[in-house]
């Protein structure tokens, strides 16, 4: 079903989405929610616009060059989709953000996220392997819908079933109800860890920890 539903989107906009993973690269669906590794330069740009607003940095706390600063930029980027959202002729005035997007193995691993029903981006995952925590955000027209605990569920799955590691971490600042409602709904269960957090921009939150146990195994690849 998610593969017919993927061809007959992507005919009509154009722009790929990967519906199984190969090397280097991740997929994965869940009820709502399509995940992959960006393919295209809108898609890496849009998991950005996704968490660059100023709710999301309060917790966040991104540096400049990791933030779409322009409101009216972000939300024309997150009107927008590979999966039958973006124009046609969008992609023929903005031909470079149609051009490939290559993983850098110094980042995290990151998956942008796209609303299945819409096909409207809809935020983005991480998973920092070396230190086996994930992180995410949801854009700000897909909050309060109990999105995020799918959105961390995926990050668990991601996490055992396709970079093979049993634990999974996630933290966040201890004031930030909404996130931990959603670890928490998604089944991580409190943990150890650092009670305080440094920013990239300098502010230091309170913090908590949770995690996540799991069925360590290798994505199949072709």
């Amino acid at each position: 079903m998610i593969r017919s539903l993927l061809r007959r989107r992507r005919a009509a906009s154009g722009l790929p989405v990967p519906d199984a993973c190969t090397p280097g690269r991740h997929a994965l669906a869940t009820r709502h929610l399509l995940l992959y590794t960006p393919v295209t330069q809108l898609d890496a740009l849009a998991a950005i616009a996704a968490g660059a607003d100023p709710e999301a940095q309060r917790w966040h706390g991104n540096q400049a060059a990791q933030v779409v600063p322009d409101a009216d930029t972000r939300r024309a980027l997150l009107r927008l989709g590979p999966t039958g959202a973006t124009p046609r002729g969008f992609i023929r005035s903005n031909p470079e953000l149609a051009e490939p997007f290559e993983p850098s193995p110094e980042m995290p691993e990151f998956m942008v996220c796209v609303r299945r029903d819409t096909g409207r981006y809809a935020g983005y995952l991480e998973l920092d392997h070396d230190r086996g925590e994930i992180g995410g955000i949801l854009a700000p027209d897909h909050r309060g819908q109990g999105l995020g605990a799918e959105l961390f569920l995926a990050g668990a799955e991601f996490a055992h079933g396709h970079a093979g590691l049993p634990t999974v971490w996630a933290g966040t600042a201890t004031a930030n109800l909404a996130c931990r409602r959603a670890l928490e709904r998604a089944g991580f269960v409190p943990a150890h860890g650092p009670a305080r957090h440094t920013l990239p921009d300098g502010r230091e939150l309170d913090s908590v920890w949770y995690q996540h146990e799991g069925a360590a195994s290798e994505c199949a690849r072709p």
